[in-house]
This record gives C-alpha cells, sequence and structure tokens, in this order.
C-alpha cells in the first residue's frame, strides 16, 4: 500500500513562503511520514516562484508547479491534484490559517482506520468579521437546504485517499469547487476540528468579488433550485393579478372606480424587477452550460521543478 502523503499548497502572491513550507515539513517529518510536498504558483507577480524555486534546491521532497496565468485558487488545487502520486492527498493553505499540526491525525484516521476522507472543520476563528460570520452561516445553511450538501464551517483543508482523489478527477465539469466536489462524492469520511488562526504571513486574497462569485458558483453547482424561483414568481403574480382584477372589475361596475396611477407604476417597478432577476438568474444557468461546452482546461501549466537531493542542506 503506498503510504506516501501528497500535501498541496496553493500559492498567489505569497510572501516568505518557506516559513509555512519548513513548518509543514517539520511536522511530517517529527511524525516520520513519507510525503511530498507540491507547490502551485497561481500565476504570481511577486517573488513567489523564486522562493519556490529556491525551495526545490533545499528539499527533494518539493514539487514546484507554475502556471501560465492567475487561474484561481480552484483552478490551482486542480493543477496540484491531478499531479499526486501519494496514497493520499492533503490540500492546505500556505497562510498557514489551516495548522499543519493536524496533518498527523488525519494521516492516522487514514492509514489506521481506513477512512477515505478526512475533513478539516472549523472549530473557530480569532477576531473573525461578525458579518462574515453570519453571511457564511446562511450562505452553507441555504446551500444545505437546496442540495442536501452539509458544508457548514467547511474548508478546503481535508484529505483524499487514492480511490476518493480518483472519484473527484473523474468529476469532468470545468468550473470547480472543491469542498462541494470532495463532499458530493461520498465515501467512508470523518471530521476533523481545528481553530483557524490569524494569517502568519501577508494578506488575504479574497475580496467581497470573489466570495459572491465563489458562493453563486457553488449554489448553481449543486442545486437546480435557482431556476424554479422564476416559475414561483410568475404563480405567485399570476394570484395576485387575479385578484387585483377581480377587485378592479367589481369596482368598476358599482362606480367606484378611482384613478390608479400610483398603483400601475408599482405594479410595473415591481414586474420589470422581478423579471430581470428572473433573467438574471437563468443567465447564470446559460453561462455555466457556455463554459461546459468550450470545455477549455482547468489550468496550463507553464513550468515544473522537481526538487534536487543535496542531503537535506541549502545551497
Amino acid at each position: 500500500m503506498n503510504k506516501m502523503l501528497s500535501v498541496i499548497m496553493p500559492i498567489y502572491n505569497e510572501s516568505q513562503i518557506a516559513i509555512g513550507v519548513e513548518r509543514t515539513i517539520g511536522v511530517l517529518e517529527k511524525a516520520n511520514i513519507p510525503y511530498e510536498l507540491i507547490l502551485v504558483d497561481d500565476g504570481s507577480t511577486n517573488n513567489s516562484w523564486n522562493e519556490m524555486t529556491d525551495l526545490t534546491k533545499k528539499y527533494d521532497t518539493i514539487t514546484a508547479i507554475a502556471l501560465s496565468r492567475n487561474f484561481g485558487k480552484e483552478s490551482a488545487l486542480c493543477a496540484g491534484l491531478d499531479s499526486v502520486n501519494g496514497g493520499c492527498c492533503i490540500c492546505i493553505d500556505s497562510d498557514m490559517q489551516h495548522p499543519p499540526e493536524i496533518i498527523p491525525e488525519m494521516y492516522r484516521l487514514w492509514s489506521e482506520e481506513g477512512y477515505e476522507v478526512v475533513e478539516g472543520v472549523k472549530n473557530a476563528r480569532i477576531k473573525e468579521n461578525p458579518l462574515y460570520r453570519f453571511c457564511a452561516k446562511s450562505f452553507y445553511g441555504i446551500l444545505k437546504k437546496i442540495s442536501d450538501i452539509d458544508l457548514q464551517n467547511a474548508s478546503d483543508f481535508r484529505l483524499l485517499d487514492k480511490i476518493a482523489l480518483d472519484a473527484w478527477r473523474s468529476l469532468p465539469e470545468k468550473e470547480t469547487f472543491f469542498r462541494g466536489m470532495s463532499s458530493w462524492i461520498g465515501f467512508r469520511r470523518t471530521q476533523v476540528y481545528f481553530d483557524v488562526s490569524e494569517r502568519e504571513i501577508g494578506t488575504s486574497k479574497w475580496s467581497a468579488k470573489n466570495l459572491i462569485r465563489l458562493a453563486i458558483n457553488a449554489i448553481t453547482s449543486y442545486s437546480s433550485v435557482p431556476l424554479y424561483f422564476a416559475s414561483c414568481f410568475g404563480i405567485m403574480f399570476l394570484l395576485f393579478f387575479l385578484i387585483m382584477f377581480i377587485q378592479t372589475l367589481y369596482m368598476k361596475l358599482n362606480g367606484h372606480a378611482q384613478s390608479g396611477f400610483t398603483t400601475v407604476i408599482i405594479l410595473q417597478l415591481i414586474i420589470g424587477s422581478v423579471t430581470m432577476l428572473n433573467i438574471g438568474i437563468i443567465g447564470i444557468y446559460i453561462k455555466k452550460i457556455y463554459e461546459e461546452a468550450k470545455n477549455r482546461p482547468r489550468y496550463i501549466i507553464r513550468r515544473i521543478i522537481k526538487g534536487e537531493k543535496n542531503d537535506g542542506n541549502p545551497e
């Protein structure tokens, strides 16, 4: 049985990468876990790639992959997952908000207890923005109700056995959502809880725009419920218009009809807003169909550098 652990670390415009890498390697070597570390540069515009290549000269267990441009974290994860050689793999953030000290327990649950997926679940976030916490909780609650996929406090920090990884790789969609896809495939799974600490290095690359885009992608990838909103709105307004029609006809026949300019304007605004909302929902799904129909690769690799043996000493 292949006992090697493949650790995937996507990187985008990070600094002092060696701090997180060496912390992770220290944990793995202390636990006597055979490993390979796959660093994926997602089109960084700073000195990240040079730092990664320096690390490959220091550690023969590191493979550095450079993408041709910034494809996004999900695509960077895909590039790393497609390069795995171990019997299992773990995805971890380079900023060390995913504590590598949890990895030995995740590895034990896989190697000794036979779990095929070990999920890292956030226990608490230090100094987390209350608004962000509320939005995240609401998003995951909605996703669970409409798709039966529970991602509450979930993260990309999870271990996949080779059989689970092969199942994940067989999923053909181009717009990926790793934590959702790895939950959808099933398999025997368990959870490990961890506290999310402050970033040790750099600043977050996630903006409100990116988070909203990720949420929309997640919901539309695992549920068609939003498409039914158009029909629901149509039925609601049909009933409303029937009531208004009966009321207006009654008032007209009894000679109590009054000028309804304000009512007409309000109705037009409501109808126009609902129509545009429905068109927008349908447009999102058409866009996803369009992206899948183009069948473009999830990422393009510019360069791969494998670590060189030098007895573990820096040059």
